[in-house]
């Protein structure tokens, strides 16, 4: 199990090639790459802040928690802070089970509590200014079916 908060961007495809080549048993690899959205090109850049220690904290006790209810063999998430550009890749999930529908499962898992719960910042600054991303209602119903 890894969690890593970054400022660098990531090499996706490496990341991916490398958890899938350490998961010995494994008959199934998930891998998600959020991207940060332009929203229609009007935005100029997220900025992401965090609490170093807290949020990975945070997130480790939900990457354990799916890899016991999945029976994961491995999971990986990257998140990045600081300013960000639209169509840049933002966090990557991946999870590794001896099914699919196990390492499915425990992605969108990981992937609904990063939206919602993971202790992140999110401000957008576009050609109107800058605003806070407030919490939205589809992304807190998508965590309580879990």
């Amino acid at each position: 199990m890894q969690v890593t908060v970054q400022a660098e961007p990531f090499d996706l495809g490496a990341l991916s090639n490398a958890f899938a080549a350490q998961v010995g048993g494994a008959g199934a690899v998930v891998t998600f790459t959020g991207l940060v959205r332009d929203n229609g090109g009007r935005l100029a850049a997220m900025e992401i802040e965090h609490y170093p220690g807290m949020t990975e904290k945070a997130i480790s006790g939900m990457v354990e928690q799916a890899m016991l209810r999945w029976s994961l063999i491995d999971a990986l998430v990257v998140h990045r802070h600081g300013l960000l550009a639209g169509g840049e890749a933002i966090m990557m999930v991946a999870t590794a089970a001896r099914h699919r529908a196990e390492a499915f499962a425990a992605a969108e898992f990981l992937m609904d509590y990063l939206k919602s719960r993971a202790p992140f910042w999110k401000k957008e600054l576009s050609t109107d200014g800058a605003e806070w991303v407030a919490a939205r209602d589809e992304d807190e119903a998508a965590l309580k079916r879990w």
